[in-house]
């Protein structure tokens, strides 16, 4: 069963160059047009299950906020259907809904009566809204006196304290400090597990990759593609390099599996074949590095191919190609870049990480403060990283990449996503995802 079904919704602005065009346009006996339309959302379909946690990723002005605001009925539609089933919860931009010259009392019981409660079942929700939010004596003074991280305190604890069938939370919670955030993030766990649809809106990926069950990419107000939190952060990343996506005609939104429309994606040849001539990897060479790796058929790969992967993979600390890494143990990626056009500073990359798509660890040229230079037309880099293996035991996913700025933007000259399988042995499994070697001392 479904809690919010969105069909074919359209959010058009009519713009005008000038003030005056509007008054021209009401006035005008020929119906002249003096605006042009801008589509805030275009033809959005999608559906969002019954206790399910949905992300919502995309730039600035891709419509997230549009999308949410519609949702929750404080902005109207141009076309389009969208049906809520449940009452809802939302945690919009900071002030939204709030008197600013009340108290926060004032506003928890007004904000209460809006959301169709009564005076006796708010008095009974006031202890606990206030314990959550922890602004003190704050709370009986106007909210106009409030620092940013107050207001979302005090938001955030009157949203989630109703127990709404369906919450609604739109970036507010970066507001907050850690500790905050992470209470914020334990009772969303706590409403998850009662049941509660989730809806978010949030630059931070690691929480949409933890939290939700499905995402959704917007993009200048097209939907882009629903699916599998990790593989919906990784099409955004491309966004965000400029690897700018086609719109699909229809996204499936009961469909599990990302649909990702138009994306760049290199030739598998590009990872799996010898393409290259045996100087490409060094004379007298049995064969390439990546011949002996564990690669992924389904990898993720794409950019202008300015720089291009000759070779890569993994050897351990002996020297030998490695799939499987011992922890504890030191081991080295390796990377052979070959320049197809000049580049100044090429940045030289790795992460790993886990089967959900968490980044679990990594590092680039640029972070460790190594000038890479001017990589002439022709020139092939060979780059090693070596470092011990802190990782519990399990499977994990290798991600190399070439980028570099022109200016301030990223260019993405090749980009492998998920491209190695790599798996770690363990003699003992500590708690967690990495292990501190923590030493024991009881006297």
């Amino acid at each position: 069963m479904n809690a919010v079904e969105v069909k074919n919704l359209t959010k058009i602005y009519e713009l005008y160059k000038k003030p005056i065009d509007r008054l021209k346009e009401s006035i005008s006996i020929t119906r002249k047009n003096y605006h042009r339309d801008f589509y805030a959302l275009n033809d959005i379909n999608f559906n969002v299950k019954k206790g399910e946690s949905f992300g919502i990723i995309g730039i600035n002005g891709s419509g997230k906020s549009t999308l949410l605001k519609i949702i929750t009925g404080v902005l109207s539609k141009t076309k389009g259907e969208v049906e809520v089933y449940g009452k809802v919860a939302a945690l919009l931009e900071l002030g939204a809904g709030f008197n600013m010259d009340y108290t926060g009392i004032e506003n928890i019981y007004m904000n209460g009566t809006m959301m169709g409660f009564t005076k006796n079942e708010m008095d009974e929700k006031l202890d606990k809204i206030i314990d959550f939010a922890d602004i003190g004596d704050f709370i009986y003074r106007p909210v106009k006196e409030y620092s940013s991280g107050m207001f979302v305190r005090l938001a955030f604890a009157l949203s989630i304290a109703v127990d709404p069938d369906i919450l609604i939370v739109d970036e507010a919670l970066s507001v907050g400090d850690v500790f905050f955030q992470t209470k914020c993030y334990k009772r969303m766990d706590e409403l998850k597990e009662k049941g509660t649809t989730i809806i978010m809106v949030t630059h931070d990926l690691g929480a949409v990759i933890k939290y939700c069950d499905r995402t959704m990419v917007l993009h200048n107000g097209n939907q882009i593609a629903v699916g599998a939190p990790h593989e919906m952060v990784d099409l955004y990343k491309k966004i965000l390099a400029g690897q700018e996506p086609t719109v699909a005609d229809k996204i499936e939104p009961s469909t599990e599996s990302p649909q990702i429309v138009g994306a760049s994606i290199a030739s598998p040849q590009a990872v799996g074949a010898n393409t290259e001539s045996p100087q490409d990897v060094g004379a007298n060479t049995v064969s390439p590095l990546k011949n002996n790796m564990t690669i992924n058929p389904n990898a993720d790969i794409y950019g202008d191919m300015k720089a291009e992967f000759i070779d890569f993979g993994v050897v351990d600390e002996k020297g030998n190609p490695a799939t499987i890494i011992v922890k504890g143990e030191n081991f080295t990626i390796k990377e052979k870049i070959r320049m197809n056009d000049t580049i100044y500073n090429p940045i030289f990359t790795w992460t790993i990480k886990d089967k959900r798509g968490v980044e679990l660890t990594g590092t680039n040229t640029m972070l460790e403060k190594i000038d890479t230079g001017v990589g002439e037309k022709g020139r092939v880099y060979d780059v090693s990283f070596t470092q011990k293996m802190r990782l519990q035991g399990g499977e994990y996913l290798l991600s190399m990449s070439c980028t570099s700025f022109e200016g301030e933007d990223l260019k993405v000259h090749h980009r492998m996503y998920d491209v190695i399988s790599l798996t770690v042995l363990i003699n003992e499994n500590k708690v967690g995802i990495f292990d501190s070697e923590s030493k024991v001392t009881i006297k």
